[in-house]
């Protein structure tokens, strides 16, 4: 699978219409713990397109929340991005807002990855190290049970995308630290270069 998006000019586009810091920050974490997932389900050739739909997964998040996953369709269209680009976007959000299924693996990793990466990432900010380094399953679990802690962060569709990869919950979670642990640094110093 190809992509003709550069890192640089996939970042450029989310940038366009996303200025919030938090959302620039969570795709570039969803983009490094997308390649880390490609190398590590054999699809290496391929993690540049798996990084891109990433980091362009929230494109229209920010403007658009209530068109999510529709909005995305015309503004990666105008951007010039393949349908397969488009499909996985739009497949991160199926069931909540919208009809596109996640079908090929990588799009069942996005399903997955999006809404752990941000259940995580609030669980790191707690720690004392404030980072993924440090982080193991069983403090992760406990979190995820606390249905107060990151309320935001739907447990359900954790689970399902789990459950869609034939993972366990604790498959996925282990994953996904690693995935995050992978691009912590990298994801800080961009963001430090951005000014963000």
């Amino acid at each position: 699978m190809e992509t003709h998006f550069t890192h640089a000019s996939a970042l450029e586009l989310l940038m366009k219409y996303n200025k919030e810091p938090f959302h620039i920050q969570h795709g570039l974490t969803v983009e490094g713990c997308m390649r880390w997932f490609a190398q590590e389900l054999g699809y290496g050739s391929d993690q540049d397109f798996w990084g891109i739909c990433g980091l362009l997964h929230d494109i229209d998040f920010e403007l658009y929340p209530e068109e999510h996953c529709k909005k995305a369709v015309e503004l990666l269209t105008k951007a010039g991005a393949q349908p397969e680009v488009i499909h996985a976007v739009c497949s991160h959000g199926y069931g909540i807002c919208s009809d596109a299924e996640p079908e090929h693996e990588m799009e069942k990793v996005l399903f997955a990855v999006d809404e752990l990466t941000g259940l995580i990432g609030a669980a790191a900010k707690m720690r004392p190290s404030k980072s993924v380094m440090d982080m193991e399953v069983k403090s992760l679990k406990k979190k995820f049970k606390d249905k107060r802690f990151a309320a935001g962060c739907s447990r359900e569709i954790i689970e399902t995308g789990a459950q869609r990869l034939n993972w366990t919950l604790e498959e996925l979670m282990d994953k996904t630290i690693l995935a995050m642990r992978s691009c912590e640094t990298s994801v800080a110093k961009e963001m430090e270069g951005l000014g963000l």
